[in-house]
C-alpha cells in the first residue's frame, strides 16, 4: 500500500486559486498541510480550517451536520490516507447529535484527536469498512515493522489504522536507547554498584540520577532486556514524552519508596522505571485481552511475568544476603514495586489514551496529584527523619 506524502506550500505566486485542505500526520500528528496552494501570502492552518467550516455553516451557528462533513469528506476524501477517510466517515455517521463543532472539526481535521473522537467512534452505528491491516499485502520492511508494533501495543483496530498512516519514522524511538546505552557505557556503575550512599539522600537532585543505577551486570542485563523490549515499542506508538514520563516517574517513585521504608539501604532505581513499563504495557493487554491481537500474548505474557519475577526474587534474596561491603547493605527490592504501581496508575493510564490529551482525563490528575503528593513527602521524609527518629547510617562502601 502507497502512503500519501504531503506536499508543503512556499513562496509567493502572482494568481490566487482556491485552496484544497487535507490532513498529513507526522510522529506527533500535529502538523497541518496545505495541498496545492497559490494564496499570494500564506495563510496560517487555523484560518484555513475556519475558512472552511464557515463555508459548511453558512448560518454561524458554530456547527456542521454531519451531513455536510461527508460533503467536506467527498469533496477531499482523495486526499486523505484511506484509513483515516474510513475513521472520519465512521464518526460522521456515529455522532451522537448530529452536529460537529468548530474545536472538534478542528481535532479531526489537523489529526489532534479529542475524547468525542472516540466517543463518536464507539456509538457509530456501522463498522469500519474495508479490510484490516492485517491483511495489507505489499508492504516493504519498515511498514510491516510499524504494523507489527501496531498489534503489540494498540488493541482497536481504528487506532492501529490511524497510527499506521501517521507514523512517519521521524523522529525514532531515541530515549530508551539513549538511556539504555547510558547504562551500559558507564564503566564505573559496574564497578561500583553502590556509589550513593543513604547520608547523602537529602540532596533531593540525586534521585534524577538513580535512573542509570543498578547492582551488577546479571540486574542490568535483564532489565536492560525487558526495556529495549517493551520500551522500545511503546515509544514508538506514544511518543517519547508519554513514556519517558512513565519512566521517569517510576525511577523516582522507587528510589524515593525505597528511601521512606528501607532507610538504611543504598537506593537504586533503574528497576523503578523498567518495571514501570513493563506493568502497564501487561495490565493495558489484559483489560484490552479479546481486542489485543498480538502474536502468542499468553506465552509472551507468561515469559513476561516469569522474567520480572525472577529479577524481583533474585533482589529480595540480594537484601537480605550478607552484603558485598559491610556494613553496607545490599540494595532494597521496594523499587520494583514503587515502579509497579507506577505502571499500573499513571502508565495505564497513558496507554489506554492513544493520541488523546491527557488533560481531559480525571484519572491522570487523580494519579498525578496523589504521585505529587507522595514524592513532596518523601522528599521532606529523606530530609528531617534521619536526624529526627536518629537512624544510625553505616559508612560509606
Amino acid at each position: 500500500m502507497e502512503q500519501s506524502s504531503p506536499r508543503m506550500t512556499s513562496g509567493t505566486r502572482e494568481t490566487p486559486v482556491n485552496s484544497s485542505p487535507a490532513v498529513a500526520a507526522n510522529a506527533e500528528g500535529e502538523e497541518i498541510e496545505v495541498l496545492e496552494s497559490t494564496d499570494v501570502l500564506p495563510v496560517a492552518p487555523e484560518d484555513q480550517w475556519k475558512s472552511l467550516f464557515d463555508k459548511y455553516d453558512p448560518d454561524n451557528s458554530g456547527f456542521i451536520s454531519t451531513e455536510r462533513f461527508r460533503d467536506l469528506l467527498a469533496t477531499h476524501g482523495s486526499e486523505l490516507d484511506p484509513h483515516k477517510l474510513e475513521v472520519l466517515l465512521a464518526l460522521a455517521d456515529g455522532n451522537a447529535d448530529g452536529k460537529i463543532c468548530y474545536q472538534d472539526f478542528v481535532n479531526l481535521m489537523s489529526n489532534k484527536r479529542s475524547n468525542s473522537f472516540r466517543r463518536a467512534i464507539l456509538q457509530g452505528s456501522r463498522q469500519l469498512k474495508g479490510c484490516s491491516l492485517r491483511d495489507e499485502v505489499g508492504l516493504g520492511l519498515p511498514q510491516r515493522l510499524v504494523r507489527h508494533v501496531a498489534y503489540e501495543t494498540l488493541p482497536r483496530e481504528v487506532d492501529r489504522k490511524w497510527y499506521f498512516d501517521s507514523y512517519t519514522y521521524c523522529p525514532p524511538p531515541w530515549l530508551i536507547l539513549v538511556i539504555t546505552i547510558a547504562e551500559v557505557s558507564s564503566p564505573s556503575f559496574l564497578k561500583s554498584p553502590l556509589p550513593y550512599h543513604p547520608q547523602l539522600r537529602a540532596q533531593a537532585w540525586r534521585y534524577l540520577s538513580y535512573i542509570f543505577m543498578h547492582t551488577g551486570i546479571e540486574h542490568l542485563s535483564l532489565n536492560m532486556a525487558m526495556q529495549l523490549l517493551v520500551g522500545v515499542p511503546l515509544e514508538m506508538v506514544h511518543g517519547a514524552l508519554r513514556i519517558g514520563l512513565v519512566y521517569v516517574c517510576g525511577v523516582l517513585a522507587g528510589s524515593l519508596a525505597v528511601s521512606v521504608t528501607d532507610m538504611t539501604a543504598p537506593v537504586v532505581g533503574s528497576s523503578g522505571g523498567v518495571y514501570a513499563l513493563v506493568s502497564a504495557h501487561l495490565a493495558n493487554v489484559v483489560m484490552n485481552w479479546s481486542g489485543m491481537k498480538c502474536q502468542f500474548k499468553l506465552f509472551r505474557m507468561a515469559m513476561a511475568l516469569v522474567c520480572m519475577s525472577v529479577e524481583f526474587g533474585r533482589a529480595v534474596w540480594l537484601r537480605f544476603y550478607p552484603p558485598a561491603f559491610p556494613p553496607c547493605p545490599n540494595p532494597s527490592f521496594v523499587a520494583h514495586l514503587g515502579g509497579v504501581v507506577v505502571g499500573l496508575t499513571l502508565g495505564v493510564v497513558v496507554l489506554q489514551n492513544y493520541e488523546q490529551r491527557l488533560q481531559e482525563q480525571s484519572l491522570f490528575w487523580i494519579f498525578f496529584c496523589v504521585y505529587t503528593l507522595f514524592v513532596l513527602c518523601a522528599v521532606f521524609w529523606n530530609i528531617f527523619a534521619y536526624s529526627l527518629l536518629d537512624v544510625r547510617l553505616p559508612p560509606p562502601p
